[in-house]
């Protein structure tokens, strides 16, 4: 059901299959419609759109053909007239005749996702809510507590069902659970398919999700990718385990969203009623905190609550505000590793690594940060200033020197990651085919027709590419087979060992045959030893690097290796872009699922 529902009731329809192109129509036939009066997803009153609103920020940006995929806050009034959270319909009416009467014109009424419903006036709706009452307070009534993309209850009715089922467990002495429960990777899939596909993927899970669950049980959707259960009539922990065992099983299938096989997974928090905490905002705090140390440890399972974890999250809290802070500070710095060409004997490029200098924990491994970065979205603008520091850097190397920076995920499905490559290598000067990037398959997960069509891109640009940590997972080779990669690193793991260890050596003389035989360049991650290095160039592997060659370095004695005479002057520190989003809440979000 639509969101704006409530406000239907006088409305001229034109059919309910009516889309973005009939808007844009009777947008410019009809030149006096100007306002649309709307309610939020809960059913309340919240604001309006204006004419040139609608123009300006949904057709100017997107196109007709996207106007239904657009949510409709997108294009609400920056100074909407807002009344209180229980208002009904007629008290908006009233404060429009006497705020705003100019604003009494014939309106637009839009679905929540762009569709023209038809045309209505405020007066007329007002009139209707007197005549229909009983009619709209039902429509209200289930707007204000039922979620309209999922048909699962909404928070404000989560909450109100979760705080009458731990009153009873209190009543009966029967053990509660309560699960949240985020899908994985959701963003990607918004990112990359789109907002409609992303709905429609939120339907399929809540629908799994339902199965999931047994009749008495609360399951519903808080916002967003989020969802909670209630579990009642828990006999022990392990109930609330195998519950979110078959949640985490059921996510981990693919969905099929129109013709898109989709693979996203859920982690799952769990708090115990009784065990840890009696209120119900206490304890889905507490899910919310093991729901985060799952997605911490890797996604696709669950957790129970630990003491400690909230001391943890607060650590991370004060990370996230550090690295917002050190952002804007500039205390990132770009070290740089050698790549040592085996055949050759000399260094024919570098890989760029990222290092935090904090002011009072010193440098803090990137282990430690680039996570975060990437699950607040702060790796956008870090990213980015990497790429044009390391441009910038290596413009002053050696011609036949290249540089390797690479790419995160998150990066890489940024609309404007090719188009930030190409102002990097143009501001630094770079010819393009001294720039590689590097992806791991965890880029190449979702939707790969777009993926390999941004890959495709960047090689045109003359960019090299290359598969890091190859190897590592089972579906390396099938990426190999969809992309004609110039390079694919062989993890460390592998190298660690050698030459002692025969089945890694077995692994890396298969990688390097493939590699030959598709004319595809090999690289080892983690030479440490004269030996590595001999087996390796007794194996065909075309590069190495480690520290046997060097270890990272700055980039001033980056300069003094390749000789400073040869190299001129520096290149000059790069601004950080700035932060175009605002601070992220960060609520605290793990065992594995068997």
């Amino acid at each position: 059901m639509s969101s704006v529902r409530a406000l239907l009731l006088a409305v001229e329809p034109v059919g309910p299959d009516a889309l973005g192109g009939d808007v844009y129509d009777r947008f410019k036939a009809e030149q006096d419609t100007l306002i649309v009066p709307v309610i939020d997803e809960e059913g309340r009153p919240v604001g309006i759109i204006e004419r040139n609103a609608f123009f300006l920020r949904m057709a100017a940006e997107f196109g007709r053909a996207l106007y239904a995929r657009r949510p409709i806050h997108l294009v609400m009034d920056p100074n909407p007239l807002v009344v209180e959270a229980d208002a009904p319909i007629a008290a908006f009416m009233g404060r429009m005749l006497t705020e705003r009467p100019s604003d009494l014109l014939r309106g637009f009424i839009l679905a929540e996702d762009g569709r023209y419903i038809g045309v209505g006036t405020a007066l007329g709706l007002m009139q209707h809510a007197h005549q229909h009452a009983q009619l709209t307070m039902r429509q209200i009534e289930k707007l204000a507590h039922y979620d309209p993309l999922t048909g699962l209850p909404n928070r404000a009715l989560f909450q109100k069902q979760f705080a009458d089922a731990l009153a009873r467990a209190a009543r009966s002495g029967e053990g509660a659970a309560v699960l949240c429960i985020d899908l994985d990777h959701f963003k990607s899939v918004n990112d990359t398919l789109g907002h409609n596909h992303g709905d429609l993927l939120l339907g399929m899970a809540a629908q799994r999700l339902q199965r999931c669950v047994r009749e008495g049980d609360t399951a519903a959707r808080l916002g967003g990718d989020e969802f909670a259960v209630v579990q009642n009539g828990l006999a022990s922990p392990d109930g609330a385990a195998r519950l979110a065992t078959r949640i985490v099983t059921a996510m981990a299938e693919p969905f099929d969203v129109e013709g898109h096989q989709v693979v996203v997974g859920a982690s799952v928090g769990i708090a115990i009623f009784g065990t840890d905490g009696s209120d119900a905002e206490e304890l889905l705090k507490k899910a919310d905190m093991a729901l985060y140390r799952v997605k911490r440890e890797g996604r696709g399972g669950f957790h129970f609550f630990e003491p400690g974890m909230d001391e943890n999250l607060q650590a991370r809290r004060r990370l996230e505000l550090d690295l917002r802070r050190a952002l804007q500070a500039g205390e990132f710095e770009v070290h740089y590793q050698p790549l040592y060409d085996l055949a050759a004997e000399r260094i024919t490029g570098c890989e760029a690594l990222v290092r935090w200098r904090h002011p009072d924990r010193g440098m803090i491994a990137p282990v430690e940060f680039i996570p975060l970065a990437e699950e607040t979205g702060l790796i956008n603008p870090l990213g980015e200033w990497v790429l044009r520091q390391a441009c910038a850097d290596a413009a002053t190397w050696p011609s036949d020197v290249r540089v390797a920076v690479n790419i995160s995920a998150v990066q890489f499905r940024n609309p404007n990651f090719v188009s930030s490559v190409v102002s990097a290598l143009a501001n630094a000067s770079l010819p393009a085919e001294r720039l590689e990037v590097e992806i791991t398959e965890g880029v190449l997960l979702q939707d790969s027709a777009y993926n390999l069509e941004l890959l495709h891109k960047l090689r045109d640009l003359g960019v090299r590419i290359s598969m890091d940590d190859f190897g590592t997972s089972y579906s390396s080779l099938s990426y190999l087979r969809s992309f004609p990669f110039d390079k694919i690193k062989i993890d460390q793991s592998f190298v660690r060992d050698l030459p002692r260890d025969a089945e890694a050596l077995a692994i890396i003389q298969a990688v390097t045959g493939l590699g030959a035989s598709l004319g595809i360049a090999t690289t080892a991650e983690g030479v440490e030893t004269q030996d590595q290095m001999d087996k390796l160039r007794e194996y065909g592997c075309s590069e190495i690097q480690g520290y046997l060659i060097s270890r990272p370095t700055p980039a001033p004695k980056l300069l003094e290796m390749f000789g400073v005479a040869a190299m001129g002057e520096a290149a000059p520190a790069i601004e950080m872009p700035s932060l175009l989003a605002p601070p992220v809440a960060i609520g605290s979000r793990s065992r594995r699922a068997a």
